[in-house]
Parts: C-alpha cells; sequence; structure tokens
C-alpha cells in the first residue's frame, strides 16, 4: 500500500496554523527588537547576546556571561529609549545570564 505524501513549505504550514502563525510573529519582533538596538551594543560583546521571548511586555535579551550582562545592564536605558522611538511603546528589558552547555 502506497501513500500520497504531500509536501508543503513552512510558510504555508506556518500560514495555515494560528498557533505557528502566532509563534512566527513573536520571533520576528523578537529578532527586529533586536536589530533595532544592536547597533547601540559594542562590537565585542554583540556575538554573547540572543533576542529572547517577550512576555507580559517585557523583553528578555539573553546574555552569555555576567561580565557582558552587567554592562548590557548599563546599556538599558538607551536600548528602551531606541525601542520606544522605533514604536514599541512598552519597551521594558529583562537581562538574563544564559548557561553555557
Amino acid at each position: 500500500m502506497s501513500s500520497r505524501f504531500n509536501a508543503i513549505t513552512l510558510q504555508q504550514a506556518t500560514e495555515a496554523s494560528p498557533t505557528l502563525a502566532s509563534l512566527a510573529a513573536r520571533v520576528r519582533d523578537t529578532n527586529e527588537r533586536l536589530r533595532v538596538v544592536l547597533d547601540l551594543i559594542p562590537l565585542e560583546m554583540r556575538s554573547a547576546i540572543q533576542a529572547g521571548p517577550v512576555e507580559d511586555g517585557v523583553w528578555c535579551m539573553l546574555v552569555q556571561g555576567s561580565a557582558a550582562a552587567a554592562k548590557l545592564r548599563q546599556l538599558v536605558p538607551l536600548l528602551q529609549s531606541r525601542l520606544q522611538n522605533k514604536g514599541w511603546d512598552n519597551a521594558t528589558i529583562r537581562i538574563k545570564v544564559r548557561s553555557k552547555r
């Protein structure tokens, strides 16, 4: 017995599923936030930072290492100001140190 498998693209699957569409929109939002503020972060720190989720209006930035997190915390007012200028009214930022794995 042979069955036919109709492959669809990831984009088609995302558009067909409200859950996946919502997840994709959240990923785009968090990546766009990072793109908007990235030039404010020192070049040598950028590789240690990842965009994390937005939960209850608070954007989480994931940082590798406590030293980079401390420096990034100093930049939070500047980053929030940039986000507000780009249209994110609630630009609260939380810094979370990622564990090494």
